[in-house]
């Protein structure tokens, strides 16, 4: 029932959070449609609100779902996506010719490109960029990506005592989306996104 709901509560308002900023109403979240009116708490001991966990996991099941697109670009908070605005958001930033700045984000990137989708283990181990010491570099290299939209999760992989994000390549996970926004018009994007409830939160994310 609640993955239904959350399901359709994307898909009309265009994008959500997860979870709320702060327990504010705006940027509208998954939290809020489920849970009007009440205040959420970030506590995972035995006294924390199962409710919290239950949004955890299922927007797990969201994600790996592909009915819907799941990345950090607002904020880099986790956020879904309908898979109309995700494309409009892809043809207003230009994914398809975009080029990482950092290297280490340009070879993330490849490796996602190759095989989709990866741990964050899995990812730290083939780029190089595991240990303390590169920890600030893949952290910033993956907001990169985010933020360019190139990167989406899809879920979660068994990653040793808990379980981590997999992260792959929007290229290859959405390709029919990818192309798309290659051929769309980025006039008729800006249209289309500007009729979203909530496109003014999201706007300023745009021209970055």
């Amino acid at each position: 029932m609640k993955y239904q709901q959350t399901l359709k509560a994307i898909q009309k308002q265009g994008f959500l959070l997860v979870f709320p900023i702060k327990n504010a109403k705006y940027p509208n979240s998954l939290w809020n449609e489920l849970y009007p009116d009440h205040e959420m708490r970030w506590e995972w001991d035995e006294d924390g609100d199962g409710r919290v966990f239950d949004l955890w996991r299922l927007r797990e099941q969201l994600a790996a779902s592909k009915e819907v697109v799941y990345g950090k670009y607002f904020r880099g908070r986790a956020t879904f996506f309908s898979k109309p605005v995700f494309k409009d958001l892809l043809t207003i930033k230009e994914s398809a010719s975009y080029r990482p700045n950092m290297r280490e984000a340009q070879n993330i990137l490849e490796l996602l490109e190759s095989d989709s989708p990866l741990s964050t283990k899995q990812i730290k181990n083939m780029a190089e960029l595991k240990g303390r010491f590169f920890e600030s570099s893949y952290h910033k290299a993956m907001r990169e990506l985010w933020s360019s939209l190139t990167v989406v999760a899809t879920g979660e992989i068994d990653d040793g005592a808990f379980p981590s994000l997999a992260h792959a390549a929007t290229k290859s996970m959405f390709e029919d989306l990818w192309l798309e926004s290659e051929k769309a018009d980025i006039a008729d994007a800006w249209m289309r996104l500007c009729d979203l409830p909530e496109f003014e939160i999201l706007e300023p994310a745009l021209l970055v």
